[in-house]
């Protein structure tokens, strides 16, 4: 094998177990990922994938044994370039952050002006998306996560616990009895939630539990149109506290936060890069501005 790309894609067909998604992640059309895959098997001699149903694509042992070796130089490859960009003392540069869609629109953006007016040789690449990317892979540099950090070989600290609470438009509530003293009076109200088969958010697995079926009168994926519909006069939504508490034309519910379901606010990055001076600039401008605003998230201002 002389040619990396011939890797790459063999690795990428691998992991997605599809040929079209591979062929976008490598940003290439699906008749090109076609032809060269294609030929390298036939330079090879040896089939690499097995054409299934759907579109699916499983490696043969041939093809497994190529996407572990590929998977081991890019791993070499990951490291050398963690290892020189965390040598990299330039405030100047580009920085790969994501986040989630509800922290960016309520509190992130407004101190990534901060770090722009602060450090304007480096550019912000912000990755709106709930899914937890690979720092290793250098998906992105920098996470700012709901939950703590498992991998052994990442850096970060935990910026403020977050608090949830019940949130609806004041004409809702006066139409339907006031504030709520407790979650026992829930099932008397329509409640905005989740959509259907929803498990991996904890709220939504808290609200599946505290909550009946049948309460649900309407549901999106998405807590910032779950904010628009409470404002809307919809129902009530649970909200984070940093969300719900800073926007106009809902009010609390229930004025404490939703007993037992309080998660956290992490920003990470990978520990090779520590040294880098953009990623330790944005820890101290964005990180230390986000944990300024300790008392928003945790549910007391």
């Amino acid at each position: 094998m002389n040619d990396w790309n011939e890797l790459r894609l063999v690795l990428a067909v691998h992991r997605a177990a599809s040929l079209t998604a591979a062929a976008e992640r490598l940003s290439v059309d699906h008749s090109t990922a076609f032809r060269r895959l294609k030929a390298l098997e036939t330079r090879l001699g040896v089939r690499l994938f097995e054409r299934l149903s759907g579109g699916v694509y499983q490696a043969t042992e041939a093809g497994q044994r190529m996407a572990a070796a590929a998977e081991r130089m890019e791993d070499e490859a990951l490291a050398l370039d963690r290892d020189l960009t965390g040598r990299d003392h330039r405030l100047c540069g580009r920085l790969r952050v994501t986040s989630s869609e509800t922290l960016a629109y309520s509190r992130l953006t407004r101190h990534l002006a901060v770090f722009r007016q602060t450090h304007p040789g480096v550019v912000v690449e912000l990755v709106v998306d709930n899914h937890v990317l690979n720092l290793s892979r250098r998906e992105v540099d920098i996470a700012l996560r709901p939950v703590r950090p498992k991998e052994g070989d990442l850096w970060g600290r935990r910026l403020a616990q977050v608090a949830w609470a019940f949130y609806a438009s004041p004409g809702y509530l006066a139409e339907n009895g006031g504030s709520l003293s407790s979650v026992t009076g829930l099932e008397r109200h329509a409640l905005i939630g989740w959509e259907y088969g929803t498990t991996q958010i904890a709220a939504a697995q808290w609200l599946s539990q505290v909550v009946p079926h049948d309460a649900f009168v309407y549901r999106s994926n998405s807590l910032v149109n779950q904010l628009v519909a409470a404002r809307s006069g919809i129902g009530l939504a649970l909200l984070p506290c940093y969300l719900g508490d800073s926007e106009d034309g809902v009010v609390r519910a229930m004025k404490t936060p939703a007993p037992g379901l309080e998660g956290e606010l992490w920003i990470v990055a990978h520990a090779d890069l520590k040294g880098t001076a953009r990623v330790r600039a944005f820890f101290d401008v964005v990180g230390e501005g986000l944990a300024r605003e300790r008392d928003l998230f945790e549910g007391r201002r």
